[in-house]
């Protein structure tokens, strides 16, 4: 039975388009994520960064892999509905949780998030993937951009560092460039959001954001979920997060003590 908050036309977009957008996913959640978010940028992770870039105005802050040791991240992944929403819309009997991801753009942050797919980035590869990205302010103009169908592109696209934009590693061919969507006219989807509403997109959807030229904050929490056909894959690189010491081997599925069943199988 789908969840509630979905309907079969919405995992069918998700399907078809690799992004939809679920209204109120974290409706009842949003303070103790706006809580979780402040605790986090009070006393930052290792990964954490304010994508300090030349001639670029504000305060970009963005960091991962904290929910462990944050509670009210922890909170949210254990008792919301997304676990049985990701299942729903990858049509997976279980979800693992893989990492969660704060970004905040202060007011007057004019630095954009690049164009990018997450999949490169990071250690997994499969059909059954899915980020949530929620807003915990109102979202006009900053909200999240999403290349529709570009879930199913042949080639996934070059990982960039988002400040230096340096290749991530080294291509071999395997990768395209970044595409500029608006210039090539492709389908961007994107959604004006409230505070608890999430866009689901695949890890292999291309997708950014504009800075925040607003006078109030945009503060998103993003989870991203992976399931029953995600396996373990090497990149060219080190990938983002790293999660040094894992001593996965290629196509193993990801050891469920580092990244829990947070839906049963």
């Amino acid at each position: 039975m789908t969840h509630p908050l979905l309907s079969p036309a919405d995992i069918d977009t998700f399907q078809r388009d690799g992004v939809v957008l679920v209204k109120g996913l974290f409706a009842d959640h949003v303070e103790t994520l706006r809580r979780g978010v402040a605790a986090n940028m009070a006393a930052p992770g290792p990964y954490a960064s304010d994508n300090d870039k030349a001639g670029e105005t504000g305060r970009f802050f963005d960091d991962y892999c904290n929910w462990t040791r944050i509670p009210e991240f922890a909170e949210v992944v254990q008792t919301s509905p997304v676990a049985e929403v990701a299942a729903d819309l990858m049509r997976s009997r279980g979800v693992q949780m893989f990492h969660d991801h704060v970004l905040v753009k202060e007011p007057g942050t004019s630095m954009a998030t690049p164009w990018h797919q997450d999949g490169p980035y990071y250690f997994v590869e499969g059909t059954q993937t899915v980020s949530f990205w929620s807003p915990l302010d109102p979202v006009r103009a900053a909200t999240l951009r999403c290349v529709a169908g570009s879930h199913r592109w042949e080639k996934e696209v070059l990982p960039t560092r988002w400040v230096s934009e340096d290749g991530y590693f080294p291509d071999a061919g395997q990768y395209m460039p970044v595409p500029d969507p608006e210039a090539e006219g492709m389908r961007i989807v994107e959604y004006a959001m409230e505070p608890g509403d999430a866009v689901a997109f695949n890890f292999r959807t291309l997708h950014g954001a504009r800075g925040n030229t607003s006078d109030a904050r945009r503060r998103a929490f993003s989870i991203r979920l992976v399931g029953d056909d995600a396996r373990y894959v090497e990149r060219p690189g080190p990938t983002s997060p790293p999660f040094p010491g894992h001593a996965m081997l290629p196509g193993q599925p990801l050891r469920e003590d580092w990244f829990p069943v947070i839906w049963p199988r």
